[in-house]
């Protein structure tokens, strides 16, 4: 029995297109609200949150929505499709709304023009404004306007720039959104739109990988989805180079280009999905495939004997520790993704992107290897194994500071990425696991409903208590929770595979 890589990749290409878009999404929306609208910090954290927000309602509804339905392209399928071309065109739109905003704020949002700041200066120079270290100053106390004018956005080694222009300019674009609100009432809609749209087909394009998959492999199909996630995530990023969209110069940029070519990116992988997936043709051979290793798979409601499978007591108790894991890691992983570039400038005062890049790069190289150990071991192992790294990397990295070596700190992080690639290989074929074919959606929903709901609550709780213990505390915050989720693991009896020793000329057969 091996996974059809194959097969596997071309249903990736939907989790390519949906990692594609988040990539860009947390990159830029946050940019936009601050910089152009003038949003605070908070304020922009609330809107940030709006995705996870809707996926608790919309991922579980359009899963179980995409179980019962019937049709020639299959049942996840036309949700890809659909969900996919309508977030795309909204996502350009979106970069529309930004263009009228940018319209609005004229002269002002050129970046490194002395007579725009000095047009900021003369709106600016008498109110109270907030640095983002959060210290109030007055502008004309603090700085004439010709030092205000002669700071630039590039090569400012005082931190002039973010000291004063920056709130400055995000002060202007607030009084500018009040005045003319037509631009930010139209990107709110949009978002909504966008927002909306991503999430009636999310939970369907995961579900389709166990639905093409024998149980027993879906830890390494898990893993190649993963892959193709990590990989769209990547070529946004590396387009985001070539854009410049991280430079300071070109913070008040339009993003009618970049967005146009995420959306193309998109419909590319939506074509080559389409193109390349026959959904009722390979759940037709996995369904076959499960017989012929006498694999129990309960399959469609409409197959004789397809009734829904109901969860014993047991069964029940251990998808609630279960789901009750997944929400304690989430609580711990998140605080840390979310705050740490407030903590390393903070504390540590590095540069937050190098050990995030090593984490991420760390999770990628380990989802393979991965996925092909946790159907040797055992799901439940792999995740045990997993948590240990996670709370390992984050209690070890409580007592790093700014005079730590480097190369601790990147191996932790190391540590921390592939840690975090065990749990994510596994923790989804487990919920699957405990389904029957006709409810994979409705249960993949229920996944991802637990994961939302640790991500919508733990920035608040993390910030809650930066705020009232100091910002040391939050990688003992993320290593307790870590520890928690390990102890609920034990908890979990159902939803492993249980792969049987090979025999004879099979032994020889290494997947």
């Amino acid at each position: 029995m091996k996974l059809n890589y194959k097969r596997t990749v071309c249903v990736g290409f939907a989790f390519f297109l949906i990692s594609a878009f988040w990539q860009a999404y947390d990159s830029i929306i946050p940019l936009i609200l601050t910089g152009k609208f003038g949003l605070s910090q908070t304020f922009s954290g609330i809107v940030m949150a709006l995705d996870n927000i809707l996926a608790l309602f919309l991922l579980p509804l359009f899963g179980a929505i995409s179980d019962r339905h019937r049709g020639r392209f299959g049942r996840r399928t036309p949700f890809i499709v659909l969900g996919t071309v309508v977030a795309a065109v909204a996502f350009i739109l979106l970069s529309l709304a930004d263009n009228a905003q940018l319209k609005s704020l004229g002269t002002a949002a050129v970046i490194d023009d002395p007579a725009a700041l000095s047009q900021i200066y003369a709106a600016e120079a008498d109110k109270t404004l907030l640095t983002p270290e959060g210290r109030s100053f007055v502008l004309s106390q603090e700085l004439t306007e010709a030092e205000f004018t002669a700071i630039r956005s590039e090569g400012d080694s005082s931190g002039d720039y973010t000291n004063y222009v920056v709130p400055a300019r995000q002060a202007y674009a607030r009084d500018v959104s009040s005045a003319h609100r037509t631009p930010l009432i139209l990107f709110m809609l949009l978002l909504l739109v966008v927002l909306v749209s991503m999430s009636t087909f999310r939970s369907p394009a995961v579900a389709l990988m166990p639905d093409v998959t024998v149980k027993p492999l879906r830890s390494k199909g898990n893993a190649v989805i993963n892959l193709m996630g990590a990989f769209g995530g990547i070529l946004v990023l590396v387009l985001g180079m070539v854009f410049s969209t991280g430079a300071v110069k070109n913070s008040l940029m339009s993003y009618t280009g970049f967005f146009s070519i995420i959306a193309g990116v998109m419909l590319i992988a939506l074509g080559l999905f389409v193109i390349t997936v026959n959904e009722p043709r390979f759940v037709k051979e996995m369904q076959e495939e499960s017989r012929r290793y006498d694999i129990p798979e309960d399959g469609d409601e409409e197959e004789p004997g397809g009734e829904k499978h109901r969860l014993g007591k047991a069964e029940k108790r251990s998808l609630i520790f279960l789901l009750l894991s997944i929400v304690l890691w989430f609580f711990g992983y998140n605080a840390v993704t979310s705050k740490y570039s407030v903590y390393a400038s903070s504390i540590l005062h590095k540069d937050f992107n190098l050990t995030l890049i090593i984490a991420q790069a760390a999770a990628i190289v380990a989802f393979l290897p991965v996925g092909i150990i946790s159907s040797k071991v055992g799901r439940k192992k792999a995740i045990l194994a997993g948590v240990v790294m996670l709370a390992v990397a984050f209690g070890t990295f409580a007592f790093l500071r700014e005079d730590s070596p480097a190369l601790l700190m990147n191996a932790l992080f190391t540590l921390a990425g592939v840690g975090w690639a065990t749990i994510n290989v596994n923790s989804f074929p487990m919920v699957v696991e405990m389904s029957s074919g006709a409810e994979v959606g409705k249960y993949t929903g229920i996944y991802y409903t637990a994961s939302m709901a640790a991500q919508v609550a733990t920035p608040m709780v993390s910030g809650f208590l930066m705020d009232k213990l100091g910002m040391t505390v939050l990688f003992p915050y993320a290593a307790v929770f870590a520890v928690l989720a390990f102890l609920t693991m034990l908890a979990v009896r159902h939803g492993d595979s249980k792969p049987e020793a090979k025999r004879g000329l099979e032994a020889l057969d290494v997947d």
